[in-house]
C-alpha cells in the first residue's frame, strides 16, 4: 500500500495478522498439549545453499580461573588448546579448546598467527572466557550455569536458567566416567543413576554440565551392571530435571 504523502510504502493493518497469529498459536498449543510437536516439515526441508559452509563453531563459558577449566578440558576430557586471544585493553582473555578433526584439517598450526584461522574451521569448540580479576573472588564458582542454582544471582534465589549443558561422545561411557572420577572430576549423574541409563553428566570446575553419550549408538544406550559410583542398573532412581532442582 502506498501512502500518497510519502515515498515509502505504508504498512498494512496488523489486525488481520494479529488474529491469524492468535489462531495459529491456539492450534499449536492444542497440538502440543500432549508433549508432542510435529517436526516432519523440518526433516523434509531442503538445506539452504547459502548456508552450506556455515559451521557451528563455539559455545562460550565464562570461567573464574583459567587454569582449572584448561586442566579439566585438556587433561580430563582430552581436548586440545587450539588458540588463545589476549585482550588486555578490555580486560579479558579467551581460550579455545576442542577436538580438531585433523584428518580433514591437518594438525593445529605451530605458528601463533595461523592458529585462530584454523580454529574457526573446527566444529564444536568451547571458548573459555576469563575476565581478569575474577580469579581473586572468594567464591569457588562465580557464574550461573543455567541449571537452577543460586550462583551469580543478585538476590540469592535460584535462577530459572535456559542453558543446560554441552555434550561429548565417547566409545564407552562407563570407562570414560571411571576415568573422570579417578582424575578427580565431579560426577553429577553416573551412568546408572537417574531414569536414563547409559549416559552421564560430569561437572567442569566452574559447574557447567558436560553430558557424556555413547559414540554412534542409538537409544536405549548400552549399559553395564555397575557404574563408577557403584550404582547398579536397578538402584539408580528416576529421572530428575536439572532446571527444577
Amino acid at each position: 500500500l502506498l501512502d500518497p504523502h510519502s515515498a515509502w510504502p505504508r504498512e498494512p493493518s496488523s489486525e488481520p495478522q494479529r488474529v491469524c497469529g492468535t489462531v495459529r498459536l491456539a492450534r499449536l498449543s492444542r497440538a502440543m498439549a500432549d508433549g508432542k510437536f510435529d517436526v516432519s516439515g523440518y526433516y523434509a526441508a531442503k538445506p539452504d545453499g547459502a548456508t552450506r559452509e556455515y559451521v557451528m563453531q563455539q559455545t562460550m563459558f565464562r570461567v573464574k580461573d583459567p587454569k582449572r577449566p584448561l586442566d579439566f578440558y585438556t587433561k580430563v576430557l582430552g581436548m586440545q588448546l587450539i588458540t588463545v586471544g589476549d585482550f588486555p585493553q578490555w580486560g579479558f582473555t579467551v581460550f579455545f579448546v576442542g577436538y580438531p578433526p585433523e584428518k580433514d584439517l591437518g594438525p593445529v598450526p605451530a605458528k601463533e598467527e595461523d592458529k585462530f584461522a584454523y580454529c574457526m574451521r573446527v566444529p564444536g569448540c568451547i571458548e573459555l572466557t576469563w575476565n581478569h580479576g575474577s580469579e581473586a573472588e572468594d567464591a569457588d564458582r562465580v557464574y550461573n550455569t543455567g541449571n537452577s542454582d543460586t550462583t551469580g544471582s543478585a538476590d540469592g534465589e535460584k535462577v530459572r536458567g535456559g542453558f543446560g549443558h554441552i555434550g561429548i561422545t565417547v566409545p564407552d561411557v562407563y570407562e570414560a566416567c571411571q576415568r573422570f572420577k579417578d582424575m578427580g572430576a565431579e560426577m553429577h549423574k553416573s551412568p546408572n543413576s537417574g531414569g536414563m541409563k547409559g549416559l552421564a553428566f560430569v561437572k567442569d570446575p566452574d559447574g557447567y554440565l558436560v553430558e557424556v553419550l555413547p559414540l554412534g549408538k542409538g537409544f536405549p544406550f548400552p549399559t553395564k551392571e555397575t557404574d563408577c559410583n557403584g550404582v547398579s542398573l536397578t538402584d539408580g532412581g528416576g529421572y530428575a530435571d536439572n532446571s527444577k532442582k
